[in-house]
């Protein structure tokens, strides 16, 4: 058994890989075709933007020169098609009917579907009775015609339409899918420039398919060929249908600026190979031996693998985790120690220093507390201000309002919004609202911008508020040591009602603060 899945394995894989290697052959025959049509496309343009008038014979001349060649299959030829307007209408078809087809006429006609400009065909070679069933057609009537013949006039390249029934078809109903590749045509130089028309190249969809599977020789595998729009597939053409129960493919292509995908199957039935039959019937106790080993030996040496990658893995996290501690803790000493100084500065007496210090220091550690359980990610602002403000929310003397969207802070942004809110609720609870029955605190926030969020503090119900006739200690630490970390200034006004402060915050994505390995050629934190 051991011997039979190794050599399905192996059938397997090397089914994989000849998958690829064709469906990446494939897959440049058809850009390379589109290419070449392309590079047709844009000689025509180039001569036909020196020409005054472009007539049967030019055009004839011109797509005799180019010797198309068997790359070329698929294609119906190379056409021509003037930009007119409705009152150039009648002239156009009196100059179709004489070069062409006698009683010929541009279809749809404007009573069936009015319109001011139209891109009917006056050339199609080579020269055909298929092909002369296009002539006169209106081309810029079809919408999926016209958004190709649009998006070519926006890019100034070759551009590729949807799925579409060629008019050489003759009925829609019975017709193969098709596409176009158009280039547009200009008259003039710079802003003086006029369009001219569209140089094109209508394709069979199957026969160009099976052209590029031709070409790489792809016997026994099935090709599908998708237009890709909107993030919809739309099927133009496939070859040697197998269903879906084989091994499949998927590779985008780029068809003249238009986004396709192609799509090969493996045409091999799923059933065991002539090799794993003989290691059944006949050779199965000596190879399931040697496979057994061979297996245990593999099997060891990806275990071993494994095990070095985990431990490489664990150094590298354990290396990350000490980086981002020493960081976290070089950070807190120093909010501590800047805390420290401008408490001793503003203290008179070592009971006022100690309680001041005590409730700063408490402040930061229920702010780390969030911030441990955020795994050092991302914090919500709800979450940072309901922690300040938790002896007050449920208290029947006061109320505190909060409202805001989810927004996600920075570990060092979310320990600065609490320094500050511990102080302003320190201050609100000795002089302001929440120092009486009915007062009220009223905080907000609101995204200003993707990367910015503004969180404004409103008091009010409180004792009147006058200007402080020394600046206080919060006042110094929310509007230098804050307003440093936050890298945004902090706006803080006693007004009469009460004091107001308004913060502008940084706002952070959730991924860019998860945990990353370690690597080992730079380290950006």
């Amino acid at each position: 058994m051991l011997s039979v899945f190794a050599i399905e394995e192996g059938e397997r894989r090397r089914e994989t890989a000849d998958l690829n290697r064709h469906s990446q052959a494939m897959a440049s025959a058809i850009e390379r075709r589109a290419f070449t049509s392309s590079s047709y496309l844009r000689a025509g343009a180039a001569l036909f933007t020196t020409q005054e008038k472009i007539d049967a014979d030019l055009f004839r001349r011109f797509v005799s020169e180019l010797r198309l060649d068997s790359d070329y299959r698929g294609a119906e030829g190379i056409g021509w098609a003037p930009v007119i307007s409705a009152n150039d209408l009648p002239a156009f078809e009196t100059r179709l009917q004489s070069e062409w087809i006698d009683d010929a006429k541009v279809r749809p006609s404007l009573s069936e579907a009015p319109r001011s400009q139209l891109t009917p065909i006056l050339f199609l070679q080579p020269d055909t009775l298929r092909n002369r069933r296009a002539l006169g057609y209106d081309m810029y009537s079809d919408p999926v015609r016209r958004a190709a013949m649009d998006e070519a006039l926006r890019s100034m390249r070759p551009s590729a339409s949807g799925r579409i029934v060629l008019v050489q078809e003759g009925s829609e109903k019975q017709g193969d899918a098709g596409f176009l590749i158009y280039m547009p045509v200009f008259d003039g130089a710079g802003g003086q420039r006029r369009l001219k028309g569209f140089i094109y190249s209508p394709f069979n969809a199957p026969q160009f398919i099976e052209a590029a599977a031709a070409l790489v020789n792809s016997e026994g595998m099935a090709a599908e060929l998708y237009d890709l729009n909107d993030g919809k597939r739309t099927l133009l053409a496939g070859i040697n249908p197998v269903g879906e129960q084989g091994e499949m493919v998927e590779r985008e292509v780029n068809l003249a600026n238009r986004p396709m995908m192609l799509v090969v199957r493996s045409g091999q039935a799923q059933t065991l190979s002539s090799m794993s039959m003989v290691t059944l019937l006949f050779g199965i106790a000596v190879a399931s031996l040697l496979m057994l080993v061979a297996r245990l030996l593999t099997q060891q040496a990806l275990e071993d693998r494994r095990s070095i990658n985990w431990f490489a893995e664990q150094n590298s996290i354990r290396d990350s985790l000490t980086r981002e501690l020493n960081h976290r803790v070089k950070n807190t000493l120093a909010n501590v120690l800047s805390i420290l100084s401008l408490t001793r500065r503003r203290a008179v007496s070592l009971d006022e220093f100690a309680e001041g210090l005590d409730g700063r220091i408490r402040s930061l550690s229920g702010t780390h507390d969030l911030l441990t359980q955020s795994e050092w990610g991302t914090t919500p602002i709800r979450s940072v201000i309901e922690a300040e403000l938790a002896s007050y929310a449920d208290d029947a003397d006061h109320t505190v309002s909060m409202s805001g969207p989810e927004v996600e802070l920075a570990p060092n942004d979310a320990l600065s919004l609490g320094l500050a809110l511990h102080e302003l609720t320190a201050n609100a609870a000795k002089f302001g609202s929440l120092s009486r029955p009915g007062g009220t605190v009223t905080i907000s926030w609101e995204r200003t911008s993707e990367a910015l969020a503004r969180v404004d503090w409103v008091e009010s119900g409180g004792p009147t508020v006058g200007a402080p006739s020394k600046r206080g200690f919060g006042t110094d630490l929310i509007e230098k040591i804050v307003a440093h970390e936050l890298r945004h200034p902090v706006e803080i006004s006693f007004d009469p009602e009460g004091v107001r402060c308004s913060l502008l915050l940084p706002i952070r994505e959730r991924s860019e603060f998860e945990l990353r390995k370690a690597n080992p050629a730079a380290h950006a934190h």
